[in-house]
Formats: C-alpha cells, sequence, structure tokens
C-alpha cells in the first residue's frame, strides 16, 4: 500500500476541468516531482491533497485512510500534509518566531515554552535564529520561503507539499531554498513538490511526473524521464525546457 495514494481525481472550477482523472501514488520517504507546463494542474493537486479545494470526483488516502470527500477532519488531514507556497503566506503582522510558534500552539497544544524551544531548533538548521524576532518584511525572499518552510515542519508533518517554492525568488536566493529541500531529502521527509527546477528535480526526486492537460501524462524515475522518455508530449516539452538553458 502506498503512503500517498490518488485514484482518478477530478476537479473543477465552474466549467474549467483542471484535474481529469490523476492517479498518483507516493511511498514513504519517497520525494515525486510534479513538473509539466502551467496550467496543468499541478498546483491544484497539491491543494486537493491538503483539502484547501474539495474534489469532484475520485479518492486521495493517506495511510490508507480516506482523506477526500465528505466528514473527512480537515485539522487533522493539515497537521499531517504540510504545504509551502510560492508565496510565502507569512503572517506580516507576526515575528519570525511567532510566525513558527502560532501552530504548535494552536493546533498541537504545545505550550508557548515548548513551541519556541523547538521553533529555536528548526531556525538554527537553517541558519536564521537570528532572525527569530525579526517581521517578514525585514527578511530576504529566500529567508521568507525558508521560514515557509520551518513553519510547515513545526507541526510535525507525516507529508510535505512544496508548491513552486522557487519561482517567486530572485536566482541567487533559489539555491538556499533548495538546500533544505535536499536535506529533508536526505533525512527521509516524504515529499510531493511542483517545480520549474529540473536540475534540481532530476537530482533529488524518486520519481517524477509529467502532468499534462489535467493527467499524469508520463511517470518514472528521473534518468528515464528526464534522458528517455516515452511521449511525445513529454519530449516536446523537455526540449523547450532544455532550449530555455533550464535542465
Amino acid at each position: 500500500m502506498a503512503f500517498l495514494e490518488i485514484k482518478d481525481v477530478h476537479k473543477r472550477f465552474g466549467y474549467l476541468e483542471v484535474l481529469r482523472g490523476v492517479d498518483m501514488s507516493v511511498n514513504e520517504h519517497q520525494v515525486v516531482c510534479l513538473i509539466g507546463p502551467s496550467g496543468c494542474g499541478k498546483s491544484t493537486l497539491l491543494r486537493c491533497i491538503n483539502g484547501l479545494e474539495p474534489i469532484q470526483g475520485g479518492e486521495i488516502k493517506l495511510e490508507g485512510d480516506r482523506v477526500s470527500g465528505p466528514g473527512v477532519d480537515v485539522n487533522r488531514l493539515r497537521r499531517e500534509v504540510g504545504i509551502v507556497f510560492q508565496s510565502f503566506n507569512l503572517f506580516p503582522h507576526m515575528s519570525v518566531i511567532e510566525n513558527v510558534t502560532l501552530s504548535p500552539t494552536k493546533v498541537l497544544g504545545f505550550s508557548k515554552a515548548e513551541a519556541r524551544e523547538k521553533a529555536m531548533a528548526l531556525l538554527s538548521r537553517i541558519g536564521l535564529e537570528a532572525k527569530a524576532n525579526e517581521y517578514p518584511d525585514r527578511l530576504s525572499g529566500g529567508q521568507q520561503q525558508r521560514v515557509a518552510i520551518v513553519r510547515a515542519l513545526a507541526v510535525e508533518p507525516k507529508l510535505m507539499l512544496l508548491d513552486e517554492i522557487t519561482s517567486a525568488l530572485d536566482p541567487e536566493l533559489v539555491s538556499e531554498v533548495l538546500n533544505i529541500v535536499r536535506d529533508l531529502a536526505g533525512q527521509g521527509m516524504t515529499m510531493l513538490l511542483a517545480t520549474h527546477e529540473m536540475g534540481f528535480a532530476r537530482e533529488v526526486a524518486s520519481k517524477v511526473c509529467f502532468l499534462y492537460d489535467g493527467v499524469v501524462h508520463e511517470e518514472g524515475p528521473p534518468e528515464k524521464i528526464f534522458g528517455n522518455p516515452e511521449h511525445e508530449r513529454t519530449r516536446a516539452f523537455l526540449k523547450r525546457i532544455i532550449e530555455a538553458g533550464r535542465l
């Protein structure tokens, strides 16, 4: 049984069907990268897994338990599945330490002292303990994204979803964020990430899934998808990526 199972998932916004029967699985400790052109459904799929968007068909299971549809405990789901967005989404009126300790105190019931100790340990891991009392607007984009990752990790999720986490960053800041993802992968964190960083996907992914027109068009280990894809649409997409100098 896969750690995360996605079966025939459909998602519509009005008359627009964004996900048209997605099938995918993620095993524990795997890093699965979603690639594909803009608008293919990568971000929508992540939001459906986390319960931020309802699905209109199919089923999503985590460790064998259904986490989509009526009756799902969304608060429990979001304790187990962390998500990090491309636009950071830090609370601007809260300091770094307040952003990171909010969920552990409100959701997990940690005392303020416990939550602060854990938060400082996480911030130390990413070299930002000195910024604990700063507000987000005093941080660089790369620093804000690293804090956003730490905020998601603070509730000790079983699965991390990363949605184009480098797309809003200046090129020189991308590496500092990707280094954290490398570290998490090395520690065995189960991750599903949508990314345009093809070189990074080739390096860290256990499996790559190419989404096209709302379905998983092709999937496999990175050496197969990037080195010898089977389908013409996959080859055409990667050809454009190579021509743009991104692989």
